[in-house]
């Protein structure tokens, strides 16, 4: 190894990273400079993949974790999702990022099977389909059409509300689980910055602005407006970089928690609408 330690980048920084047509958050493990050239490689972790995603990339594919290089990745992603390649350009597509995984990386870490498996792991990640149960299904309607179509509105606060279905939903829980609180967290956190922009029909919204002048919507929403969340939570979660492992737990969870409101359903759904003034 040669013995010039000027890098661009330290260990443990925190950084973006290329990683095929898009850029990822990314962590600097280690660091070294080829003896044959010194150009410098860093082996970097993806957040939120599983550590056999580790690799050594070259220097010109590291940036700088900066807000003009998360713009980039923006814009990266939105241009990728709005192209709608066909097969072969796929596979060509395909074939230049395994070739260039191989050619960037240290010889002795090549390995074009474990590349191409990562790769096809990447391009075909499973889709994350939540299916809620029929009875739910038909609460939903019923709850659509009691606010847009009758005009009625559901009396604030609820009785229970999400935070209390969330902490019902733990507490059958005895042993302690640390991904069980995360999940309940982030459920609470998706609610509560989502609900304004997203889960409110038009006719809610000046009733929203009365009642949560001063609190968290999931102290004061129940179970129809949590029911709304679910349906989106697909698309939430396929904007995600977690693995495929995680992804099977949170599903797991997800159907728990469905199973858990659907035993409760005459407890959580009142029916309690009011005529909209």
């Amino acid at each position: 190894m040669v013995k010039d330690e000027k890098f661009n980048f330290e260990r443990d920084e925190r950084v973006l990273c290329y990683h095929g047509p898009f850029i990822y958050e990314a962590k600097i493990l280690k660091r070294e400079k080829r003896e044959d050239n010194e150009q410098e490689e860093y082996f970097v972790h993806y957040k939120g993949w599983k550590q056999t995603w580790d690799e050594w990339v070259s220097e010109d594919r590291v940036l700088k974790y900066t807000d003009d290089n998360l713009q980039k990745q923006r814009q990266l992603k939105e241009m990728n999702s709005k192209r709608k390649p066909s097969r072969a350009s796929s596979t060509v597509a395909n074939a230049a990022l395994i070739h260039d995984t191989e050619s960037r990386s240290r010889k002795r870490h090549r390995d074009s099977s474990i590349d191409k498996a990562r790769l096809e792991e990447e391009t075909k990640k499973p889709e994350f389909k939540l299916i809620i149960p029929d009875t739910l299904k038909g609460l939903l309607v019923d709850d659509w059409e009691n606010v847009t179509k009758n005009r009625q509105l559901l009396n604030l606060p609820r009785e229970v509300t999400v935070d209390h279905i969330l902490d019902s939903f733990k507490d059958q829980y005895h042993s302690k689980d640390e991904m069980l609180d995360e999940f309940i967290q982030g459920i609470q956190l998706y609610f509560n910055k989502l609900l304004s922009t997203s889960l409110l029909y038009r006719m809610e919204r000046k009733q929203y602005d009365e009642v949560c002048v001063d609190k968290e919507p999931s102290s004061t929403y129940g179970i129809e407006h949590l029911l709304r969340l679910f349906v989106e939570i697909p698309i939430l979660v396929s904007q995600t970089n977690i693995d495929a492992d995680t992804s099977t737990e949170l599903k797991e969870k997800f159907e728990d928690l469905l199973r858990f409101i659907q035993d409760h359903e005459k407890e959580y759904f009142t029916n309690d609408y009011q005529i909209s003034a």
